[in-house]
């Protein structure tokens, strides 16, 4: 069974079990809670969360799910807590294909008319099959994301829609430094061979010019819990003992005896590691600061061989 396959697995045992209790003790909920004029808000993962807290300010409460960098995201399971936290939601983010069906469980079992969802899969226009879930390493993301987040929390609270446009302004200001980074490193460094264990961070890897050695069948056999074939472990292991690739960008949070094996390798290669997370390490980060770390860590693993390991 994949990872995701897992996660859903879990997740619906943990609805089963939550669902008596949200059914019964939980009725629609008015856009704002409990008439305090605050906004209850999820982020099914935590970079989502960040991000609508950023454009909500002081007029949204803001929760998430998926928010612990030292787990696996896909071996998530449910909770009555969690169920009871999306019963009581008015706006909701979550990723889409595939990532985290385990919301659209919850959320069916709590309906509520006032409710608004945003699915980033959606926005972008992407079909279910979609290889890669980690939409939110892509440059093009969080910018839709955040408005429609404005949009919504306008819908929900009229009166505040300029304070969420001037948040929205602000946060698409904020994005730059992370933009005109992966700017300069693809101007300097294109065409870069890198290696990854999944496929993370692949979208800023190609935005930033880099090129993935690493097969995607391996990538996605990693991703999904499955056993990659001998010669795709022995390919991977080449790009370092061969001294093909420069970089290696290593997920800190699916880690067992094949993906610490294979980092050794690259260690002892002399090729810098960088990990990368699927949820947003905290604290110290938001989602831009994040972002901004990585294309960093990649660009002294570049130039000066220097790994980071860990944010």
């Amino acid at each position: 069974m994949t990872r995701v396959g897992r996660s859903r697995v879990l997740a619906v045992a943990g609805v089963a079990a939550a669902l008596s209790l949200t059914a019964a003790g939980c009725s629609s909920a008015s856009g704002n809670s409990s008439g305090s004029g605050v906004i209850n808000a999820i982020g099914a993962e935590n970079e989502y969360a960040n991000v609508l807290s950023q454009i909500g300010g002081k007029y949204v409460h803001v929760s998430s799910i998926l928010n612990n960098p030292n787990t696996d995201p896909h071996t998530f399971e449910s909770s009555p807590s969690v169920a009871s936290k999306v019963a009581a939601a008015t706006l909701i983010v979550q990723n889409g294909v595939g990532y985290d069906t385990f919301m659209n469980k919850i959320e069916s079992a709590s309906p509520n008319s006032q409710r608004k969802v945003i699915t980033v899969q959606n926005l972008l226009g992407l079909p279910d099959n979609t290889p890669n879930p980690h939409l939110w390493y892509s440059p093009r993301t969080m910018p839709a994301a955040a408005k429609a987040m404005a949009a919504d929390l306008s819908a929900l609270d009229p009166s505040h829609k300029a304070y969420f446009r001037a948040n929205l302004t602000k946060f698409d200001a904020s994005l730059k430094p992370w933009l005109n980074a992966i700017a300069q490193v693809k101007a300097k460094y294109a065409g870069t061979p890198v290696a990854v264990t999944e496929p993370v961070a692949d979208y800023m890897l190609e935005a930033m010019g880099m090129k993935i050695l690493t097969p995607f069948v391996f990538q996605a056999d990693i991703m999904n819990g499955v056993d990659p074939s001998p010669q795709d472990i022995s390919l991977e292991n080449g790009f370092f003992t061969g001294h093909k690739v420069k970089v290696f960008c290593y997920n800190q949070q699916v880690v067992d005896a094949l993906t610490t094996s294979i980092r050794h390798t690259a260690l002892n290669s002399g090729v810098p590691v960088v990990g990368v997370y699927e949820t947003m390490p905290t604290p110290g980060y938001d989602y831009q600061t994040w972002m901004l770390a990585e294309v960093h860590a990649i660009e002294k693993a570049i130039t000066i061989k220097v790994s980071t390991q860990k944010l």
